[in-house]
C-alpha cells in the first residue's frame, strides 16, 4: 500500500472518530440537559399525585403508570450513560492513533523535504505602492554560494537526534540571522529529524525566522504606556516610510526590520522605539522616520 493510500486511510479514520466523539458529548449532554430539565416536573407531578390518591383511590393507576414511565425513562438514560463514556474513550483512542499515524507518515516520506521549499517568503510577490507596480525578489532568497560550514558545525556540537531541532535552528538563527532553505536541508541530511519536523518546528515559534532580516533591527514598543501614546500610529507611518508590504516587517532593500515588542522598559518615554542598541522617545510619527534616517547616516 502507497503511503498516499495510507495518508488517506489514516485521515478518513481520523473524520470518522471525530464524528463519533461528537456524537457522543452531543449525546451525554443532552441527556444531561433532559435530565436537569423534566427531573423538577417529574417529581412534583408523582408528588401531587400521591397527594390524590389519599382522598381519590381511583387515581392509584394513574400513579403507577405515571411511576413506570418515570422510571423507564430514567433507566434508559442511565444505560446511556454507562455505554457512551467507553464508546466515547474508544473513539478518543482510535483518532490519537490515527492522528500518530498520520504524523509518522507525513514524517518519513523523502519527498518531505519539499515542504521547507514551500514555505513562502512574506516578501515574495509583487508590491503595489505609490501608483506604479515593482517585483521583489523574496526576502527567503539565500545567497547562491551560502557557507554550510556553521550547520556542520552546529549539528556536531548540538547532536544528531530529534530533541537537537530547537538548540539547533536557535543556533542557525544566531549565525545566519535567520533560517536559510540550504541550511534547514543540511540538517535534514546531517541528523535523524525528519523534514516536517524541522518546517513545523521552524513555522510555529514566532521567534524563528524564514527571512534574512534587515541591516537595522527597529522595535517599536506596544506597551500600555506607548499603545495609549500612539504607537500604533507610529508603526503604521514607519511601514509607509519603509514601503513595507503587508504581511512583512522587512522592507525590500533590506535596510530595516520592523519589530513590535510588548515593552522596552522606558514608559516614561513613551512613545518610544529603538533602532538596534539606540533608544529614541517622546515620538511623533515624523520623528520616528527621522530616527531611521540618523541610523543610516551613522552606519554608512
Amino acid at each position: 500500500m502507497t503511503p498516499r493510500r495510507q495518508q488517506s486511510i489514516a485521515r478518513g479514520t481520523m473524520r470518522a472518530a471525530a464524528a463519533a466523539i461528537a456524537v457522543c458529548a452531543a449525546v451525554l449532554l443532552t441527556d444531561e440537559l433532559v435530565m436537569r430539565l423534566r427531573k423538577p416536573g417529574e417529581d412534583k407531578r408523582i408528588a401531587d399525585l400521591q397527594e390524590q390518591v389519599k382522598t381519590n383511590a381511583s387515581l392509584a393507576p394513574k400513579l403507577a403508570a405515571e411511576n413506570d414511565g418515570i422510571t423507564r425513562a430514567r433507566r434508559a438514560r442511565k444505560a446511556r450513560n454507562n455505554v457512551i463514556p467507553v464508546a466515547l474513550i474508544a473513539a478518543s483512542a482510535v483518532f490519537l492513533l490515527a492522528s500518530g499515524r498520520l504524523r509518522s507518515l507525513a514524517g518519513s516520506k523523502p519527498v518531505a523535504l519539499d515542504i521547507i521549499r514551500k514555505v513562502k517568503s512574506p516578501q515574495a510577490g509583487i508590491q503595489k505602492g505609490n501608483g506604479h507596480v515593482r517585483h521583489r525578489q523574496p526576502a527567503s532568497a539565500s545567497p547562491a554560494a551560502l557557507d554550510l560550514s556553521a550547520v556542520d558545525e552546529i549539528v556536531r556540537r548540538e547532536g544528531t537526534g530529534k530533541e537537537a531541532a530547537i538548540p539547533i535552528l536557535q543556533a542557525i538563527q544566531a549565525h545566519y540571522r535567520h533560517l536559510p532553505e540550504e541550511a534547514l536541508r543540511r540538517v535534514c541530511e546531517l541528523t535523524s529529524i525528519p523534514p516536517a519536523q524541522i518546517c513545523g518546528t521552524s513555522t510555529f515559534y514566532s521567534r524563528f525566522r524564514r527571512s534574512p532580516t534587515g541591516e537595522h533591527m527597529v522595535r517599536v514598543c506596544h506597551g500600555t504606556a506607548c499603545h495609549v501614546s500612539g504607537a500604533r500610529g507610529i508603526t503604521e507611518e514607519l511601514r509607509r516610510y519603509l514601503e513595507i508590504p503587508e504581511g512583512a516587517d522587512t522592507d525590500a532593500q533590506r535596510r530595516f526590520t520592523l519589530d513590535e515588542v510588548a515593552c522596552l522598559g522606558c514608559c516614561s518615554l513613551a512613545p518610544v522605539l529603538m533602532v538596534d542598541d539606540a533608544t529614541a522617545g517622546k515620538l511623533t510619527p515624523k520623528a520616528a522616520c527621522e530616527a531611521l534616517g540618523m541610523a543610516e547616516k551613522e552606519s554608512g
